[in-house]
């Protein structure tokens, strides 16, 4: 559900430039200003899931979602959307630790396989946002699926509310951060893949829907572009979670983050929209069996009761990298268009890519049968 009110978001960005007057550069600001929140907040707050408070962090992520779509709902001007999109990554980056670190521990021997079903909820959570704006926004305007997805998001809180949690009982020697963890190379470099991910990501949200409508193209044939885009994650993610823990998660990672950054660079040069709508299928077969790796490397390379703390640290790395990704190419599309674009995310893949790995090298044979111990 929290995925969801994202997905809306980034269907309607261009109806904000076209109803409201936001330029590209603004859009990209507040697609950018909710990646900055969830980078605080994952950072400042999410470590206290380890410190026993795990299921009130994630009730407090979804009650500050909420709020923020319905800012989003009623906004018209650009600091009501920024506020708004403030709240909501305030809230996803309240709630997603204490998540993660629910379901790594629920099944510790069975990482990959968690996560990569974690990753297959929240892309189907994605996924079904523009469903649902394609759906209502033509009957009942711009603010309908924010409504719909946030009275969702009510109901299944008085379920969430009843999940048993796990709370770690003896978290008094934690650190109130978990920056520390980055003295690991390992973790380090696991944290800069994820963040060459959230690169592709921040990119890919920012400028899909305005590429497509500059390209002329039908707004329900944009979101069903999305759906196709989803379907493949939503299936094969709990497959790459194993192949991750199998083959290793560096591994893998490293290779699905290259063919990554080639498919962003050819978005920027294919000669239309069926044809980015042809990548992006292919694209999300990739990323479908590689991108729960960098979750999975942290994991490995965590010790049990700083779960959340670590998965923190690469939440945070990542939402920072996809906001500031967001505004940057957000910038560059209004000013040199689609190819300089797309091609700078591109470039910043490969170099944090070749950054990751190198600090890594040390933990490139990791895999779930060799998993370091820790004290």
């Amino acid at each position: 559900m929290l995925a969801t009110g994202y997905g809306v978001i980034f269907t309607v960005l261009d109806d904000y430039r076209d109803l409201y007057g936001i330029g590209e550069t603004a859009l990209g600001g507040i697609v950018g200003i909710g990646f900055f929140s969830a980078f605080v907040a994952q950072i400042l707050i999410g470590p206290l899931a380890d410190r026993g408070f795990a299921r009130r962090l994630m009730l407090i992520g979804v009650a500050l979602n909420v709020l923020g779509l319905v800012a989003m709902a009623f906004g018209t001007t650009l600091l009501t959307l920024l506020i708004g999109r403030f709240v909501m990554g305030l809230g996803i980056g309240t709630a997603l630790p204490a998540i993660r670190r629910i379901v790594i521990l629920g099944d510790p021997e069975n990482v990959g396989l968690s996560l990569g079903r974690l990753l297959s909820a929240d892309v189907a959570g994605f996924a079904t946002g523009p469903a649902i704006s394609a759906f209502l926004v033509p009957a009942f305007g711009l603010a309908s699926p924010f409504l719909v997805v946030a009275g969702l998001t009510l109901a299944w809180t008085a379920f969430i509310g009843k999940v048993d949690v796990e709370e770690s009982q003896d978290a008094t020697t934690q650190a109130t951060l978990a920056l520390d963890l980055l003295r690991n190379p390992a973790f380090a470099g696991a944290v800069m893949l994820g963040t060459a991910l959230f690169v592709m990501i921040g990119a890919f949200d920012a400028l899909w829907a305005v590429v497509l409508s500059d390209l002329n193209t039908r707004d329900w044939i944009a979101n069903v572009g999305i759906t196709f885009f989803a379907m493949p994650l939503i299936f094969l993610g709990p497959t790459g979670g194993r192949l991750a823990e199998r083959i290793g998660p560096f591994k893998v990672a490293v290779v699905g983050l290259l063919l990554g950054a080639a498919f962003m660079a050819s978005y920027g040069l294919v000669p239309g929209s069926a044809a980015m709508l042809a990548v992006a299928v292919i694209h999300a077969l990739s990323d479908g069996l590689t991108v729960a790796s960098s979750g999975v490397a942290v994991a490995m390379t965590t010790p049990e009761d700083r779960q959340a703390g670590g998965q923190g640290v690469l939440g945070g790395a990542q939402t920072l990298a996809a906001g500031v990704t967001a505004v940057l190419v957000g910038a560059i599309y209004e000013t040199s268009g689609r190819a300089w674009a797309y091609g700078a995310a591109a470039i910043l893949m490969v170099i944090l890519v070749a950054g990751g790995a190198w600090l890594a090298r040390s933990a490139w044979q990791l895999t779930a049968k060799n998993r370091p111990q820790f004290d």
